[in-house]
């Protein structure tokens, strides 16, 4: 059975196999050994509780029971946009005239912001390729939005998730090569661990202070403004399945597209219950989404469930995974 738990230090070894498999363009997981090692730490303080609230990064790994094997990642920030900038492209459009002549012209252009200073972000969503079926990057994704909901206090009212931009299949990132890099002037691989493992002030000094009209572009870059990477597609699907809309907001470095919902309105906070559990050797149901509903022992599966009122009936081998007993409270998904 797979199952969703805290990630700590312990697991450096197998969140930098996720980075290196996971290839250019995915920011929150650079192959650069101290960042990662400083994330697990981040990650295991959070759910501990010994840091500030909105200093809080949760880190979560999806773990295959039977080999021991960790197969995903995924992650919740409590806030972006405190102590660094989290910068962003917005789509703007400008629309110019000219009564004499009876023309009007809109004009796309971006613009770089800062708007979601103080918003929560889940991302970091990875999966081994060969793992991808069978509900497994559903538990993952939907893991987070569980801890979400195991206390929304902690929580920003909006939460955002960066989709990684288009890259060739060759590994080259067209906008990059034709917008960002004119003004970073370095490999897009150190642009993207510095973005992750500094304060990002390289940002701030470098980055354009003045609109950029997208007409002006070459054609290969205008194309790929809010195009999702070939890999990313299942990732939408599941933020859309949950309630998550395209904001107009798109990454400096690569242009993926960033979505935005109100926590209270993601389907699976809004939905999810509050039920006793009651152990049964075998359960003949449908399947469901199980957690603890406590962010300290947080733990989530993906398996048989039979709700009846205020209980909800599960397997001993779930039970075991969740270190849940009769009685005890957990949080439902169906």
């Amino acid at each position: 059975m797979l199952f969703v738990r805290p990630a700590g230090p312990e697991d450096f070894d197998s969140l930098m196999e996720l980075a290196v498999l996971s290839g250019p363009g995915f920011t929150s997981l650079p192959e650069h050994e101290p960042t990662l090692r400083d994330r697990l730490e981040v990650s295991a303080a959070s759910f501990g509780g010994e840091i500030a609230p909105l200093e809080r990064w949760y880190t979560i790994m999806l773990e295959d029971s039977a080999t021991g094997e960790v197969i995903g990642v995924a992650g919740v920030k409590a806030a972006v946009g405190l102590k660094r900038p989290f910068f962003s492209f917005r789509v703007v459009t400008f629309a110019q005239s000219s009564p004499l002549l009876n023309l009007r012209y809109d004009h796309k252009a971006l613009v770089l912001v800062n708007e979601c200073a103080g918003w929560s972000e889940v991302g970091s969503l990875f999966l081994k390729a060969e793992r991808r079926k069978g509900g497994a990057g559903q538990l993952l994704a939907l893991s987070r939005y569980l801890l979400i909901a195991a206390d929304p206090s902690r929580f920003a009212e909006n939460v955002l998730a960066e989709l990684r931009g288009w890259f060739d299949e060759d590994g080259a990132c067209p906008f990059w090569d034709n917008v960002a890099s004119k003004f970073f002037h370095m490999p897009f691989e150190d642009a993207d661990r510095m973005s992750a493992s500094t304060d990002g002030q390289f940002i701030l000094d470098l980055a354009p202070r003045h609109p950029i009209y997208v007409g002006l572009l070459p054609e290969e870059a205008r194309e790929v403004i809010s195009r999702v990477h070939r890999d990313g597609e299942g990732a939408r699907a599941l933020l859309e399945r949950e309630g998550f809309r395209a904001n107009g907001l798109v990454d400096i470095f690569d242009a993926g597209p960033t979505m935005v919902c109100p926590r209270d309105d993601i389907r699976t906070v809004r939905e999810s219950q509050r039920l006793r559990v009651q152990i049964e050797p075998k359960v003949d149901a449908g399947p469901a989404l199980v957690a603890v509903d406590d962010m300290a022992r947080f733990r989530s599966i993906r398996g048989p469930a039979a709700v009846d009122g205020d209980r909800v009936t599960i397997e001993q081998a779930a039970a075991e995974l969740l270190g849940v007993r009769n009685d005890d409270v957990v949080r439902v998904r169906i």
